[in-house]
């Protein structure tokens, strides 16, 4: 008796038979994964499949890009892995789509087993390295762009790259006036940290990397959070913690108190302190557990806990005696990243100007969802902290102009960015969402009223992205306000969905965390039907900066998905904002700046960066690097001071610290305040 097989059976069966083989290879080279991992990779595959927003099939293609990247990753610099090693594994450069659908991720663990091999003989060569004497008076140099160096194809080869490595730091330090043995014991010290870093992963951390790396074979900010990473996720949206209130640094193999956060369990107590090293940590009434040489991450998951429980710590304090503290956990607000306003008084900032600025900084646009939902009453929220900034200016006589600093905001909540435009406008479209099925959507500010009507300034740069440039740009299309800044913000103009990994057909762990996926499942567009998508919102009124010429933006990142427009969405424009206005203030600006001395030297760092940007190699010649350096250091000195300008210095961190970048900001706040008082003058 015959039997026939149908050809879609025959085609699934050669697919099964496929799998079998390949997953066979995997096992002579690596014991399975469990089968936690195996649910986690299969269903995270099933999920990007379905609900990113390109509804691309994870196929061949995927799967060579994929192993691109894992090998990137990995290696960027192509400083432990030889030719041969990717030679080996590029034979599953077409298979890895199968194996992740069915749950395998042994080429990752196998992958990452081996770069740790070759990274344990890499660090035991560049010991010996730099136990060397090297002659820095020799002109040579050192390939620098990862992405034009091909993988070594000897172990000599890729000795000499590390020689040349290891011959720069050194000559680094030299240059930095350390003394050779010094700089020599703290190489050492970096390297054994290297090892030890490298060894303390954990397969949940390769698991991570891997799976990230499938999200961003997609786009840039699709990728996967392990539970640890949710946790983490989720107190930067809420801006708050549940632990002891201390910021925790690894040096040397302890794990050491960087910082006492005011407010904690840790400041309350009154023992703890800077630089005490915690030796072991126990939950209770439990056992210690020691914790020299463990990974940070791992440290801060045995402290952190829920409120009102207790840690105890085992501590070598500052005078070198062991102590042991008992700590209630409490929860921690994390104030530093929150919204902060202030009132400047441009007299006494700005020689010649009059008035008072408020200026608000909103580092980010957090949202604690949870207290939203169980109807906490004081829940975090960007929008009330705004609304509570304007209010407190009210309350101070008022301002003539409002400036919102939106410098290194990277987004966050959507809500939020809709929220807080809904308090400079009355009523009316936010944003446009289009969907994976191509529907468009206007989300709308729905709340009547506004809670300021003034003059007002958007103060962005390169790295203000996601919700920030929404908010940028619907100020900017309903001619509300003006915008200042870099020639444009980011450019991403993706929305993102956490999504938990589960379902209910695996019921063995349906009470298991198994992380999350963080997935582009919409595009957003502008009001005016723009994407922000690579080409940002551009400024009105642009400054010089050389962050405005680097090599960040969407349009930089693998994957980022192209530009396009909708039709605008039907909306109100104000009179705050007209051409006349515009050149005025790009007129007035470009005089000032074109006769700043401070200004002058940020153009020719930015003339010297441009020149220098493309270089491929640098010099290990001590003389040409000194000459480098010393054209560096102005640079170096210029931008550490608008870095403290913008982000605050580690004591106090000032709403918006003077610095000639930002008095300018002012001035041009003061011109807009003028120019539109004369229009409203004239018009009467």
């Amino acid at each position: 008796m015959t039997f026939r097989v149908p050809s879609r059976a025959t085609g699934l069966l050669a697919l099964t038979t496929a799998l079998l083989v390949a997953t066979s290879i995997f096992a002579q080279q690596l014991a399975k994964p469990n089968a936690s991992e195996q649910t986690t990779a299969k269903l995270v595959a099933e999920m990007v499949s379905k609900f990113h927003i390109s509804q691309k099939p994870i196929d061949d293609k995927v799967s060579q890009a994929l192993y691109k990247r894992m090998l990137k990753d990995l290696d960027p610099q192509k400083l432990y892995l030889l030719q041969a090693d990717a030679d080996e594994f590029s034979k599953f450069r077409d298979h890895l789509d199968d194996l992740i659908k069915v749950g395998d991720v042994s080429f990752a663990r196998s992958l990452f087993s081996r770069y740790q091999k070759r990274l344990e003989e890499r660090v035991e060569m560049a010991h010996k390295l730099i136990d060397l004497d090297h002659d820095f008076s020799i002109d040579e140099s050192m390939a620098v762009d990862g992405d034009l160096i091909p993988f070594a194809t000897t172990p000599n080869e890729l000795n000499e790259r590390w020689r040349k490595r290891i011959k720069y730091e050194l000559l680094n330090m030299r240059l930095d006036k350390t003394e050779l043995t010094e700089a020599k014991t703290r190489l050492h010290k970096r390297y054994d940290t290297l090892r030890k870093t490298a060894k303390a992963t954990e397969d949940s951390e390769i698991l991570e990397m891997y799976l990230s790396a499938l999200g961003h074979c997609f786009d840039p900010h699709s990728n996967y959070m392990s539970a640890q990473s949710v946790e983490d996720f989720q107190i930067q949206m809420k801006l708050s913690l549940e632990g002891i209130g201390a910021a925790l640094r690894s040096e040397d193999g302890y794990t050491v108190v960087a910082q006492v956060v005011p407010g904690g369990a840790a400041e309350k107590d009154g023992r703890l302190k800077v630089k005490d090293k915690i030796v072991a940590v126990a939950q209770d009434t439990g056992e210690f557990v020691d914790i020299v040489e463990m990974k940070l991450s791992r440290v801060v998951r045995l402290i952190r806990g829920p409120k009102n429980s207790k840690v105890r710590l085992r501590v070598v304090t500052e005078a070198n005696e062991t102590v042991t503290y008992d700590l209630v956990r409490q929860t921690i607000e994390l104030t530093g990243q929150e919204v902060k306003g202030e009132i400047i008084d441009l007299p006494n900032r700005v020689p010649g100007a009059t008035g008072k600025i408020g200026v608000v900084n909103i580092p980010s646009f957090y949202r604690d969802f949870a207290g939203a939902q169980e109807g906490e009453d004081n829940f975090k929220s960007t929008a009330r902290d705004v609304l509570a900034a304007l209010e407190k200016f009210k309350r101070a006589g008022g301002v003539d102009c409002v400036v919102i600093d939106l410098r290194i905001n990277g987004g966050g909540a959507l809500s939020e960015a809709i929220e807080v435009t809904g308090l400079f406008i009355d009523k009316g479209p936010v944003v446009q969402v289009k969907e994976q099925n191509g529907r468009v959507k206007s989300l709308d500010d729905e709340e009547r009223g506004v809670a300021y009507d003034g003059p007002l300034v958007v103060l962005c740069n390169r790295l203000s992205a996601s919700a920030s440039e929404i908010f940028a740009a619907a100020i900017k299309d309903y001619r509300r306000g003006i915008v200042v800044g870099d020639l444009t913000t980011h450019g991403k103009g993706t929305v993102q969905n956490v999504m938990p990994v589960s379902n209910r057909m695996f019921t063995a762990f349906n009470n298991q965390n198994l992380g999350a996926m963080k997935l582009t499942i919409n595009q957003f567009y502008r009001v005016n039907g723009d994407s922000t998508q690579n080409r940002g919102v551009e400024s009105d009124v642009v400054l010089p900066s050389l962050l405005d010429h680097m090599d960040l933006g969407e349009s930089f990142l693998d994957n980022a998905l192209a530009f396009d427009q909708i039709p605008a969405a039907a909306h109100p424009y104000f009179s705050y904002v007209n051409p006349t206005i515009v050149t005025s203030l790009q007129q007035a600006s470009s005089q000032r700046v074109a006769q700043d001395a401070r200004f002058q030297q940020v153009q020719k760092d930015i003339t010297r960066y441009l020149e220098r940007k493309n270089r491929k190699t640098v010099s290990l010649n001590e003389e040409t690097l000194v000459k480098e350096r010393e054209e560096d250091k102005a640079a170096d000195e210029l931008a550490k001071q608008e870095e403290e300008a913008e982000m605050g210095t580690p004591k106090d961190k000032p709403v918006f610290a003077k610095s000639e970048y930002n008095d300018e900001v002012l001035r041009i706040a003061a011109d807009y305040t003028r120019l539109l008082r004369s229009a409203t003058t004239a018009a009467k």
